[in-house]
C-alpha cells in the first residue's frame, strides 16, 4: 500500500484549503458585482405582452451586464411613471406616450427606449364591421378610460369623423375586454395582440384595424427619471441593451423565443404554439419600423401630444425633446 508523507499530506490539505478559500471569494465577487435593480411593470410579469423583459431575464442578458433584475407590478403605466419618477423604481414600463401624459402634471420622466415602430393597439371588430365608420352607435371594450389603449381608439374614431360619443365604450378592465368580445357581448375591442391571439385561438371570426393605419400612437417603452438618467447613464445603458436583446429575439425567430420564453415564464408551461402565436402578431403589428431598434420617433410623438393637448388628456404641450432620449440606443 502507498502511504502519503505526513508532509505532503499538509501540502495537499493546504492547497485544497487555498483552492476552497479562492472558489468562495469568487462566488462572493459574482455575487457582488450582480446590482440588483428593481424594475417596475404596469401589469403581471407573465403576459406575454413583456416577452422582451422575461427574455432578457431568463436568457441571462441582464445577468451579463452585472446586473440581477427583480420585477415588480404597478397599477398601470401612468401608476409606474409616478413610482419612477418620485424615485421608488430605478426603471419602468410603459407606452411610448405616457411620459407625454404625467410630465404636464410635473412627472420627470422620459422614454430611454420604444420597443417596437408601430402601436400596440389594434381594434378587433366583429364580422359586419368593414370600417372605421361601421362603429358608430355599437358597443366597444377597452380596458380603462385611462388607458393609452382608449386614447388610441379616440385618435382612430377621430380620423373618420367619429368621436366618443359615437360609440358605447365600456372600461371592462384587462380580462373582460376580450372575455365580452369573444361572448358577442360587445362589437370590437381595444385590444393589444395578447388579446387578438386567445379570441384567434377559440376561433373568433374578426377584422383587425391596427391603429398605425389611422392614428399613430406607440409601442411599450423603457421609462426612467431624468435624475437617474443623468447619475446612472451607466445603469440605464445596461438595461435597455438587456431588453432590446430579447425584443431581437423575438424579431428573429418568434418559435425559438417562445420556447425559451415558456422556459422563463413557467406559468406558460405547454403553451409554446399559443405564445409563438402572440409574438407573431407582435412582429406583424408592433415591433416592425424602426431604423434603430429602441429609437424614439420625435415626429410622431410631436403629432401625438397635439392630438392629446386638443381632446384635453393633457392640459398642455411640453418641449417634446424632454419627454424622451435616444443616447441609450445608438
Amino acid at each position: 500500500m502507498h502511504t502519503v508523507h505526513p508532509i505532503a499530506r499538509i501540502k495537499r490539505a493546504a492547497l485544497g484549503g487555498v483552492l476552497a478559500a479562492g472558489l468562495a471569494v469568487a462566488v462572493t465577487t459574482v455575487a457582488q458585482a450582480q446590482q440588483k435593480v428593481t424594475y417596475l411593470l404596469p401589469a403581471p410579469a407573465f403576459l406575454p405582452a413583456f416577452g422582451p423583459w422575461m427574455l432578457a431575464k431568463g436568457k441571462g442578458y441582464y445577468a451579463a451586464e452585472g446586473l440581477d433584475v427583480e420585477f415588480k407590478t404597478a397599477r398601470g403605466g401612468a401608476d409606474v411613471a409616478k413610482q419612477v419618477g418620485a424615485g421608488n423604481a430605478v426603471i419602468g414600463g410603459g407606452i411610448g406616450d405616457t411620459p407625454l401624459i404625467v410630465r404636464a402634471n410635473g412627472i420627470p420622466v422620459k422614454a430611454v427606449a420604444v420597443l417596437g415602430g408601430g402601436s400596440l393597439m389594434i381594434l378587433a371588430a366583429s364580422e359586419g364591421i368593414n370600417r372605421l365608420e361601421d362603429l358608430k352607435g355599437r358597443t366597444v371594450t377597452t380596458m380603462s378610460y385611462q388607458d393609452t389603449t382608449f386614447y388610441a381608439l379616440l385618435g382612430m374614431l377621430a380620423s373618420v369623423g367619429l368621436t366618443r360619443n359615437d360609440i358605447d365604450a365600456q372600461a371592462a378592465g384587462p380580462a373582460n375586454t376580450w372575455k365580452l368580445f369573444i361572448a358577442g357581448e360587445s362589437d370590437a375591442m381595444a385590444a393589444v395582440p395578447d388579446w387578438i391571439a386567445i379570441a384567434q385561438a377559440q376561433g373568433k371570426k374578426m377584422k383587425l384595424f391596427p391603429a398605425d393605419d389611422h392614428f399613430r400612437s406607440m409601442a411599450q417603452a423603457i421609462m426612467a427619471a431624468d435624475d437617474t438618467i443623468a447619475e446612472q447613464p451607466e445603469l440605464i445603458g445596461k438595461l435597455v441593451r438587456a431588453t432590446l436583446k430579447g425584443l431581437k429575439d423575438i424579431m428573429a425567430d418568434p418559435a425559438a423565443a417562445a420556447a425559451d420564453y415558456v422556459k422563463a415564464v413557467p406559468q406558460h408551461e405547454g403553451k409554446e404554439k399559443a405564445m409563438e402565436a402572440v409574438f407573431r402578431l407582435y412582429n406583424r403589428y408592433v415591433y416592425p419600423g424602426q431604423e434603430t431598434p429602441g429609437a424614439m420617433d420625435e415626429a410622431r410623438l410631436a403629432a401625438l401630444q397635439s392630438f392629446y393637448v386638443e381632446q384635453g388628456i393633457v392640459r398642455e404641450a411640453v418641449p417634446v425633446e424632454d419627454l424622451y432620449t435616444n443616447q441609450f440606443v445608438r
